[in-house]
């Protein structure tokens, strides 16, 4: 399968380049600048995007990446900060901007296979502080604004792009050409990663990995452990048993929804356990929202495990993990927004063969894609 990867520097819309990608029918992962190159390498990336980012790249602080990346000989795409960056590994300079950009910019672009299918001019959305001064050698001007000199650049001969504004966003008006331009006309892509695919290898795989063993899933009615539940049943049908815990915390009548959407859709081995009174007598009186949300996964956990552990036969563990919730889950330093609930650590004494997660490479549109396609509601 053909891949994008987007190499993270810190910038808030790494995971909407991502998908922006996948929108054109390329697969992209998210890897932090900390990645090894020799990680980078063994994937065979048809493609690499470094992202923006709040630093400054003089800063020695600032995240920053071997200059060997680009002679791998992979086409190569900044974005703001990864433009810059791009710059002054290449040997060029960057400084403080004498006026900064922020919001709709007017681009002028020159002629560019970058640029293809794009007017001369048009709107970008540029939000940045520092600029390149002096492009580096072996790198050509293809795009400028009244206040950026540099707004964007080339290599063609190593296929090394960058630009200063965001093309991810829609505030760009060409933005999405510009994508597609560095997938298909730069990177050569075929636009292979569509749903269709999806569902029949994740299918073909999830029966090959599971066989003749039972898998077993927590099953909320959200969009995620439904999609994932839809896949499985398909794959292996009442080899998998659904546990749905009640709270009682749903709208009105809608753990009866669940409960007849899957046992008439799908093929599976459904336990529904009502608990409505013991989650609301846990919450009475909280307030704060965080500490409601660890009673609810305190008692959820609870609940659910002692379930499971009557379950004649465990073999694996499935969640409805999905992709967000893997790079998230990854970042140690990050401040606490809400507790993920997946990911979540099984007890000592539960033992399953291991950890089944088909929707782990989906953002969430994507999983909701899937789900219309397996006829979920």
């Amino acid at each position: 399968m053909e891949k994008i990867l987007v190499l993270d520097f810190g910038g808030q819309y790494n995971q909407l380049i991502a998908r922006r990608v996948r929108d054109h029918r390329v697969y992209a992962e998210i890897l932090p600048y900390t990645a090894d190159i020799e990680e980078i390498k063994a994937n065979k990336y048809k493609g690499i995007i470094f992202t923006g980012g709040p630093n400054s790249v003089y800063d020695m602080e600032s995240p920053h990446y071997t200059k060997d990346i680009l002679n791998l000989g992979i086409p190569v795409l900044g974005i703001c900060y990864g433009c810059q960056l791009i710059a002054w590994m290449a040997g060029g300079e960057v400084k403080t901007a004498p006026v900064s950009e922020y919001g709709k910019i007017e681009f002028t672009a020159k002629k560019s296979a970058l640029f293809k299918n794009v007017d001369e001019k048009s709107i970008v959305w540029m939000s940045h502080t520092d600029y390149i001064s002096t492009a580096p050698d072996g790198f050509e001007i293809i795009g400028t604004t009244n206040d950026c000199p540099c707004a964007a650049m080339q290599n063609t001969e190593k296929k090394i792009y960058a630009v200063q504004f965001h093309p991810e966003v829609t505030h760009s008006q060409f933005g999405s050409q510009m994508l597609y331009n560095f997938l298909y006309e730069v990177c050569g892509c075929k636009g292979e990663w569509v749903m269709d695919n999806f569902i029949e290898s994740t299918v073909a795989r999830l029966k090959e990995q599971i066989g003749d063993k039972k898998v077993i899933l927590g099953l909320s009615g959200g969009v995620d452990s439904s999609v994932a539940a839809a896949l499985l049943s398909k794959a292996v049908g009442n080899q998998l048993t659904c546990v749905f815990v009640d709270q009682g915390l749903m709208r009105k009548n809608e753990g009866d929804f669940v409960e007849k959407t899957f046992t008439s859709l799908f093929d599976m081995n459904f336990v529904r356990v009502n608990c409505a009174e013991l989650f609301l007598s846990k919450l009475k009186g909280v307030t704060d929202p965080e500490e409601k949300r660890n009673i609810i996964g305190t008692e959820f956990f609870n609940v659910f495990w002692d379930e499971i552990r009557k379950q004649d036969e465990l073999g694996f563990f499935a969640q409805g993990t999905i992709y967000p919730d893997c790079i998230e889950s990854g970042k140690g330093d990050a401040d606490v927004i809400k507790t993920h609930h997946n990911r979540v650590k099984t007890p000592d004494d539960v033992e399953f063969l291991g950890i089944i997660e088909p929707l782990c490479d989906l953002f969430k549109d994507e999983v909701r894609r899937v789900g219309e396609m397996l006829g979920i509601p």
